[in-house]
């Protein structure tokens, strides 16, 4: 049998006002991405200027939700869990956890969608956080 993902108490991020946008539509199950309407191209994490061509004209896309592991790491140190970098289907990679499933199953290439899980505990819940999971082939 596998290493089984298990729940685990994850870091409250520090939400600065010019993320709130993309916070809150977490809480609401939605993937938000930057969408540089200059250059037209996609980028995560959000940021206020372009990481391609510098420009502050870019706008907040609702993202499909889906993409593909790039690359990841298993810690098995206390309890078991994935990071990984994930390429959306718009096209930037986003560092995230892989959740939900059997960590010795995990691979690159694999498809994947979004999930959310709060930050936090129980005493003191923080905002969801996009994570993926293992799409059934």
């Amino acid at each position: 049998m596998g290493t089984i993902y298990q729940s685990r108490t994850m870091t409250i991020p520090e939400v600065q006002p010019e993320h709130k946008e993309y916070w809150d539509a977490a809480a609401e199950g939605k993937l938000l991405v930057k969408h540089c309407d200059s250059c037209g191209e996609y980028h995560s994490y959000p940021r206020v200027l372009c990481p391609f061509c510098m420009s502050d004209k870019n706008s907040w896309i609702e993202a499909i939700g889906t993409g593909s592991i790039y690359t990841y790491s298993v810690m098995r140190r206390g309890v078991p869990y994935a990071i990984a970098f994930v390429t959306l289907d718009e096209g930037p990679k986003m560092m995230t956890n892989i959740v939900d499933c059997d960590l010795d199953t995990v691979h690159i290439n694999q498809r994947v969608k979004v999930v959310f899980k709060q930050s936090g505990d129980q005493d003191n819940p923080g905002p969801f956080i996009p994570c993926f999971t293992p799409v059934e082939a």
